[in-house]
This record gives structure tokens, C-alpha cells and sequence, in this order.
């Protein structure tokens, strides 16, 4: 039956991490674009390393991008707008004009016909030209620009941009005309308001200029020259020139579209499935064998293959939208989640698992690979602690200077001359780096999911002025001084084996809070002489004490405490006896003792990490350590090598990964930290008594 339980966890485990791993798998197959690769790969400056390359087709030579985005920028600032006149706003104008003048004749007042003729004429001539709301300068469609397209009709026809008149520029010329052929005749200029007659003729159509400029853009030719079938591309070993990685280029865009309505498309569905199936593969095989605890742990494996999921679908959206380029993608987020919740040696191998999969499809595979393998890299060793906040930005403007170096490297690699490095491209990974610091944020939210815990959070947690270790001090001031001895001999002896010390540190402060639910039934805490176990049946006494387990478990889910440490307090007695008590029922009573041996025992479980483990063995060699009479460095190694070697005769270390190395370096460091702590101090001199007269 034991054996059954001891498995089915395990089991079943397997299972989810199968299926969780096909979802996976079925989800990035969906994701990931599906096209026929081009055979040859192939860098701008390096040697081309395959055979002599003959051009199997004729194919036109694809102009490089930024030369079409010149050439484009070229059209557009070269670009006339165009203005449509309405004819109507001047015929109106004269009318109302004309109309003004003949009442102001029944009035009797008369101008002469030649006077009104050339007053007229000026009118007609200023909407001829053609009159805007405001300065033509004040558009800045027609900054820079000379002329414009003035649309009358169905006819277009150029305009010098000088010679068309704003609201404000046509009213001071009507003004300056009529004062000029009418003189100081007031009366009969008072009569007459040039504003009255003026209204803006010419309007910017947008949409139709848009259509028009899309037209002559669209015109740009995106070639230059033909390669004909059976002409000689580049020979093995040369240099892939400009020019050649072009046509490379051209002959790599070509074949893939010729390509595409010959290919077996279910062929390149089988291609697409092995390759994500043998990245996925090579990640379950590296959990399987290294880190077991995760693959056991459903919402650890799912958090990780959630990570790389979400940066394939950022990656494919990146790619969709011209506009982005895939170094804005902030890939360094999962390396560094990885190493904060793990360890470095898994997040570098995610980190080259999603970079192979990214770079299935990204641009220019080779390049960006490399630029974020080092990134993750730099990443995960920037990460080496992280016992601050800070450590998170530093290691951020790190992952950015890598970034700009390769950035560089490869610039010089392609380009072989400063000058023509195009440094725009560095806002990119600004972008990438500010992206980054979405660490902060998503820390917490993927602790809170995924039951995680930060180093960061431990250091907190490891505060001892927070309420729950504030009332342990209060209410369990022995167990207290005692949780702090193990915590720190814990650290140390982490630091030397290896593990995380921050987590060793915070599970032997909070080991024993469930003394706080009774402190008097345990020696440490008893001031007095009077020892409650004195009156108690020796199976009631051991399971008060076994209950300081079950009860600091129920203290830290009600404090909510992670489970990191809940699992320090649940295994730091394992499943051995209580060896007091147990020992008191065997010497009086044997055959009862056997009867009732299962309720002397802790309920467990055992400890599976290196730091439970530790925290087991310094708990109870502390708390011997007090009850010593002499504490010299001989009793105390023999104390050590007892207690440790009992054990693991009693199985106690059997679920943990303590090698024998680790085990002998905590003998070692036991028995130099408690000689130090317990060492004989001198004998202060007492003064000689002044003699008596």
C-alpha cells in the first residue's frame, strides 16, 4: 500500500507533464508559420561556404529595403499637392459684387462703368489665382514646395505657391484696388466691404491626394536588372558582397514563392511538427533528468512552457506588423524569470530552446539567435544574486550594452565600414530594455499563480520584526533565539554546499512557529522550574509535541506564508520519533512501546531539498548542542557525527539530494560554527583586595 502511495504522485505527474507538453506542441505548430526554407544560409561579408551557385530560373534582382525607402521618401517629398477649386465661390462673389453696386446706384450714387470694370476685374483675377484660409506657409503639406496641382474641372494645371493669396493677403489687394480708383470718395467706399466678397476658392482634398501620392509610390520600381537561368551567381568561398547578398536575396524570396506552388505541403507539415518536437523533446529530457522537481510540479511546468509560448506569439505578431522589428521582442524576460524561480542552468537551456524556435521563422535566424542567446546569457549571470531590487536594473542595462555590442559586431561583419551602420536601429533594443522592466510587476503576479518565491521575497520574509516572527519573540522567546541559531547555521552551510541560502535562511526562522499554539509544553520556553510534561501520559506529551508541526503549517497557511517554507516547518521532524519521550516509554515499558510506537512519530513528509534537509539536521543538532555539559570541539563533532549518521540510518535523508560531500562539508561547518559559538572565554582577573591596617 505504501509503495502505491509512494507513486501514484509521481505517476500522474508524468502524465500532466505529457499532455501539458502535446498542448504545447500543438499550440507552437499553430503558431509558427509554416513556409519552405531557402536551402542555403548565408551572411552579408562572410564567405560563401556551399557549392558554386548557379541560378536555377530567371529572377529579377530585389532592391535592397533601404534603398526603396529612400527612393519612396524621395517621391514623397518631390510629391505636388493637389487643390480643387470651386468654381461657384467666384461667380457668387461677382454676382453679390455687381448686386452691391447697382444698389448703391439707386441710391444716387453714381461710379463710373470703368471704375466698376476694374474693380471687378480684380476680384476676378484674385479668385483666378486662387484664394486659402490661411498663408499658404502655415500648410505644412506645402512647406518646401513651389508649386501645387490647382484642379478646375476635370483639368489640372501648375500654380506657383507665390502667387495664390490667403483670406488675409486678397482682402488687403481688393482694399488697396477699390481705395485706388475711388479715392476719398467715402461715402461710397463705406458702402462697399471687401471681406463681403472674398471666400476661400481652393480646398486640399486629402483622400484623393493620398490615392495619388499611394499611385506614385506604388510606381517605385522594387528592381533593378535580371539574373537569367543558368548564369553564375557566386563561386564557393567567395565573399558574399552587397551586390551578391541581393541577389542571394532575390534568388532566396523567389524560390520560396516558386517553390510554394510545387511543395508537398504536407511534407513541410511533417518537417514544421518534428523540428518544434525535437526542441520540446530535448527541454522534457533536460526536466526529466535535472530537474525532476519541476516536471513533478504542475504549475513549475507549466510556467515554463507558458513563457515560451507567450514570447513565440509575441515573436509571430512582431513579424506581422512591419512597423516593429523583432528586436523590440523583450526575449531576456524568460531567462531572467527562470533564473529568479529556478536555476541559471535551466534558464539558459529554455532560453536556447525558444531562441531555435523563434529563429525558425524570425528574420536573418543566424543574428538573432546569437544576439539573444547572449543577452540570455548576461542575463542569467547578472542575475548571480539578488538580494535587491537593483540587482534587476543593473542587470537590465547589461543585457542592453550586450545587445549594442553584437548589434556592433555584426553591423561591422555586414557592413565592413562604420558609416553605413544604420545606428537608428539601437531605439529598437531601448525599446527592449524599458520592456524589461515589466520583471517588476510580473514578479508578483507570477509569484501569486504560480506559487513562486523570489529571493527578493524571502529576504523580506526574513524580516524579523514582521507580525508572525514578532509574536513568536514574544510568545516563544527560547524557540525564538533557537530558530535563529538554526536559520543562521543553515545559511552557512548552504553557502558551502550550494542552494539557495536566502530560502535556507527564511525555512529555519519559520521552522518552529507552531510552538506559538502551546510555547509552555516545550523546554526552551519554560521559565520556571515546573515542567507541564510532568503530569502527562508520555503518549499524550509526544503528541503535543508532534502537533507544533501540524499547527505552525495551519500558522503559516493562515499568514500565507509560501509553500517554499510551509514545507521547511512540514519536514523539518520528517517521520522520525519523538525520541524523548519514546525513549522514556521504551525504558519503562517495552511491550507498550511497540504497541504504540506510530504514535511517537512525526507525520512528515521527508525533506526533498538540500536546504530542508540541512534545516532537519541543524534543528536537532542544535537544540542537543544546549544540553551538553561540556562543549569542547571533541563532544561537539562526536554530537555532530551522531546525530547526522542517525539520520541516515533512519532514512530521514533519503528523499533529499545530499551527497556525501554535501553531508561531510555540513559535518565540517557544524563543528567549526558551534566551537566558535560555545568557545571557553577567559577567566577575567579579579583585583587584589587593598591590605588592612
Amino acid at each position: 500500500m505504501k509503495h502505491n502511495i509512494d507513486h501514484k504522485p509521481n505517476f500522474y505527474s508524468i502524465i500532466y507533464a505529457i499532455l501539458a507538453f502535446f498542448a504545447t506542441i500543438v499550440i507552437l505548430y499553430l503558431t509558427i508559420p509554416g513556409e519552405i526554407r531557402f536551402k542555403y544560409e548565408f551572411n552579408k561579408n562572410a564567405p560563401w561556404r556551399h557549392e558554386t551557385l548557379i541560378a536555377p530560373f530567371d529572377f529579377a534582382i530585389q532592391k535592397a529595403e533601404e534603398t526603396v525607402k529612400i527612393e519612396k521618401d524621395s517621391v514623397r517629398k518631390e510629391f505636388i499637392p493637389y487643390f480643387t477649386e470651386d468654381s461657384l465661390v467666384k461667380e457668387q462673389q461677382i454676382k453679390g459684387f455687381r448686386d452691391n453696386l447697382l444698389n448703391i446706384r439707386n441710391n444716387g450714387i453714381i461710379i463710373p462703368d470703368s471704375i466698376q470694370n476694374r474693380i471687378i476685374s480684380c476680384l476676378s483675377n484674385l479668385y483666378n489665382l486662387g484664394i486659402v484660409e490661411q498663408s499658404p506657409d502655415v500648410y505644412p503639406l506645402l512647406k518646401d514646395k513651389k508649386e501645387i496641382f490647382l484642379i478646375r474641372g476635370k483639368i489640372a494645371s501648375s500654380q506657383p505657391i507665390n502667387k495664390i493669396h490667403s483670406l488675409k493677403t486678397a482682402y488687403q489687394c481688393l482694399s488697396d484696388t477699390i481705395k485706388t480708383f475711388l479715392g476719398d470718395n467715402n461715402s461710397v467706399v463705406s458702402k462697399i466691404s471687401p471681406i463681403d466678397y472674398l471666400q476661400a476658392n481652393l480646398t486640399y482634398d486629402e483622400i484623393f491626394n493620398k490615392q495619388e501620392l499611394e499611385k506614385i509610390t506604388a510606381s517605385v520600381s522594387l528592381t533593378k536588372g535580371m539574373v537569367q537561368s543558368g548564369e553564375r551567381i557566386i563561386f564557393k568561398g567567395d565573399i558574399v558582397t552587397p551586390e551578391k547578398f541581393l541577389i542571394l536575396n532575390s534568388l532566396k524570396q523567389n524560390y520560396q514563392d516558386k517553390a510554394g506552388k510545387n511543395f508537398n505541403h504536407y511534407l513541410v507539415i511533417t518537417g514544421k511538427l518534428f523540428f518544434i518536437i525535437c526542441c520540446l523533446l530535448s527541454l522534457f529530457f533536460y526536466l526529466n533528468i535535472y530537474r525532476k522537481d519541476v516536471i513533478q510540479n504542475k504549475k513549475h511546468l507549466s510556467f515554463i512552457l507558458l513563457m515560451i509560448i507567450l514570447m513565440v506569439l509575441i515573436s509571430r505578431f512582431i513579424i506581422h506588423h512591419d512597423s516593429l522589428n523583432i528586436y523590440v521582442l523583450p526575449l531576456a524576460l524568460l531567462p531572467i524569470f527562470i533564473r529568479i524561480f529556478f536555476d541559471s542552468r535551466t534558464a539558459i537551456f529554455t532560453t536556447i530552446v525558444s531562441c531555435l524556435l523563434i529563429g525558425y521563422f524570425a528574420p536573418n535566424n543566424y543574428e538573432f539567435i546569437f544576439q539573444n542567446f547572449i543577452a540570455g546569457v548576461v542575463a542569467v549571470f547578472g542575475l548571480h544574486k539578488m538580494n535587491s531590487r537593483s540587482h534587476l536594473v543593473f542587470t537590465v542595462f547589461w543585457i542592453f550594452i550586450s545587445y549594442v555590442v553584437t548589434f556592433f559586431t555584426l553591423s561591422l561583419i555586414k557592413e565592413g565600414n562604420i558609416s553605413t551602420i544604420n545606428w537608428m536601429d539601437l531605439q529598437w533594443y531601448v525599446g527592449n530594455a524599458i520592456l524589461l522592466l515589466l520583471v517588476y510587476p510580473l514578479l508578483y503576479i507570477f509569484e501569486k499563480l504560480f506559487s513562486f518565491v523570489s529571493d527578493i521575497t524571502l529576504i523580506e520574509l526574513s524580516n524579523t520584526n514582521l507580525p508572525l516572527l514578532r509574536k513568536l519573540s514574544e510568545e516563544a522567546p527560547g524557540t525564538f533565539q533557537h530558530s535563529l541559531q538554526v536559520a543562521s547555521l543553515a545559511e552557512e552551510v548552504i553557502h558551502r554546499i550550494g542552494g539557495n541560502p536566502f530560502l535556507s535562511y527564511a525555512g529555519g526562522l519559520y521552522h518552529d512557529i507552531g510552538k506559538m499554539y502551546k510555547p509552555d509544553f516545550f523546554v526552551e520556553n519554560q521559565a520556571s522550574e515546573i515542567n507541564t510534561h510532568n503530569d502527562m501520559d508520555y503518549r499524550k506529551s509526544a503528541q503535543m509535541i508532534i502537533d507544533h508541526v501540524t499547527q505552525g503549517v495551519k500558522m503559516a497557511k493562515k499568514n500565507k506564508l509560501p509553500d517554499a517554507l510551509i514545507e521547511f516547518i512540514s519536514t523539518h521532524h520528517g517521520t522520525s520519533h519523538v525520541k524523548y519521550f519514546y525513549t522514556l516509554l521504551k525504558n519503562e515499558n517495552p511491550e507498550e512501546a511497540a504497541k504504540y510506537s506510530d504514535d511517537f512519530l512525526y507525520p512528515g513528509p521527508l525533506p526533498k531539498s538540500k536546504e530542508t534537509a540541512v534545516v532537519m539536521m541543524i534543528d536537532g543538532i542544535e537544540a542537543a548542542t544546549r544540553s551538553l555539559k561540556e562543549k569542547t570541539k571533541e563532544s561537539l563533532k562526536e554530537l555532530i557525527n551522531n546525530m547526522i549518521q542517525q539520520k541516515l540510518e533512519e532514512g530521514q535523508l533519503n528523499e533529499s539530494d545530499l551527497t556525501l560531500r554535501d553531508i561531510q562539508i555540513t559535518k565540517e561547518t557544524l563543528t567549526e560554527k558551534l566551537t566558535n559559538i560555545y568557545h571557553v572565554r577567559m577567566e577575567y582577573p579579579k583585583e587584589n583586595e587593598s591590605p588592612t591596617v
